[in-house]
């Protein structure tokens, strides 16, 4: 690297790429039944953390209530995020069904535990306006 590259924790670099890519996902239970109990929760982030791993992905924030949770997810860009979140949801989904059989059947059924839409927010970096400003602000090669 060149010496006035300065390490950032927040950069990854890649053999052909230098990223930083964040989401910011959110996962609601199958209609927002308020199915999570405080022991899940600290078994979800376990099990994400997990799934994060296997992708060589990072999970830097984990938070949630009785019907949803929040993930801070650095990844890669090798990654799909729609296969991320495929695996993220279908791996908990499987093992807090099977770990908290007696007390999820309260809440849900129809083998459904996170319902089938999620959210996905790029986050990280400079605010829109300021990448906006730096690209408009490049010089055009002269001739």
């Amino acid at each position: 690297m060149s010496p006035r590259w300065n390490p950032n924790p927040h950069v990854r670099s890649g053999r052909h790429v230098v990223h930083s890519l964040h989401v910011h996902l959110v996962f609601v239970t199958k209609h927002r039944r308020e199915a999570m109990t405080d022991a899940m929760l600290t078994r979800c982030e376990q099990i994400m953390r997990e799934v994060c791993t296997d992708f060589e992905a990072e999970l830097k924030q984990f938070n949630g209530g009785d019907d949803h949770v929040h993930l801070l997810v650095h990844y890669p860009p090798k990654v799909q995020l729609s296969k991320l979140v495929n695996s993220l949801k279908g791996v908990s989904a499987r093992l807090l069904r099977k770990e908290y059989d007696h007390h999820v059947r309260q809440y849900l059924w129809q083998g459904r535990f996170w319902s089938g839409s999620y959210f996905a927010g790029s986050c990280g970096g400079a605010p829109l306006t300021v990448v906006k400003q730096y690209i408009e602000n490049q010089k055009h090669p002269v001739g």
